[in-house]
C-alpha cells in the first residue's frame, strides 16, 4: 500500500499536468481561435513543463521504471550484482549530494530574478531540481542498505515499489491483448 505522502506526490504531479493542459488549451484558444495569442500562456506552459518533469523523475517514477544499462549486471553472479547495486548508487547518490550545496546556492540566488512576463521567482522555477537531487540521495541510500541487507534480483529493484504493484505487472505480462490468458 502507497503511503499517504506518495499519494500526496503523485496527486500533486497529476494537478501539475492538468494545469499544463488547461494552459494549453488557453494558449490554443486564444492563438487559433481568437488570433490573440497570450505572452503568460507560453511561460505558463514551460513553467509548469519544467515542474512536472523534475518533479515526476523525483517523486512519482518507481525506480525500476528508469532505463537502466543491465549489460553487465546479467553476467555477474549475485555477489558482483550486490558490489555493483552499491558502487552505482553511492557514485549518483554520492554525486547528487556533492550537487546539492552549490544547486542549492544557485537556486537561492535566482529568487531575485523573475520571469520576464508573469514575474515568478526563478528560485519558484528551478525548485524541483532540488527535489530531484535529494530524491537521488535517498532514493541511493535506500538501494545501498538494500543491497546490503540481502540478495539483489533486478538492477532496478526499489524499497519504495510494493509488491503489489510487481504482482500485477506480472499478472499483465501472463494475459494477451484484452486481458485473455495466453496461450
Amino acid at each position: 500500500m502507497k503511503t499517504w505522502l506518495h499519494k500526496a506526490a503523485q496527486a500533486l504531479g497529476g494537478l501539475l499536468f492538468i494545469a499544463l493542459f488547461l494552459v494549453f488549451v488557453v494558449q490554443i484558444t486564444a492563438r487559433f481561435g481568437f488570433n490573440k495569442p497570450l505572452a503568460w500562456s507560453d511561460e505558463a506552459a514551460v513553467i509548469l513543463y519544467v515542474w512536472i518533469i523534475l518533479w515526476a523523475a523525483a517523486t512519482m517514477v518507481p525506480q525500476r521504471e528508469h532505463v537502466a544499462f543491465d549489460l553487465v549486471w546479467n553476467l555477474a553472479n549475485a555477489r558482483w550484482r550486490r558490489v555493483i547495486q552499491i558502487l552505482g548508487n553511492a557514485l549518483v547518490g554520492g554525486l547528487a549530494l556533492v550537487a546539492l550545496p552549490a544547486s542549492w546556492d544557485y537556486v537561492r540566488f535566482m529568487a531575485r530574478e523573475g520571469t520576464p512576463v508573469l514575474g515568478v521567482p526563478l528560485m519558484a522555477v528551478y525548485f524541483p531540481f532540488i527535489v530531484l537531487l535529494l530524491s537521488m540521495v535517498l532514493r541511493s541510500l535506500g538501494q545501498i542498505g538494500q543491497a546490503l541487507r540481502g540478495p539483489m534480483d533486478s538492477p532496478m529493484n526499489s524499497p519504495v515499489d510494493s509488491p503489489a504493484s510487481a504482482s500485477l505487472a506480472g499478472e499483465i505480462s501472463n494475459k494477451g491483448v484484452g486481458g485473455m490468458a495466453k496461450p
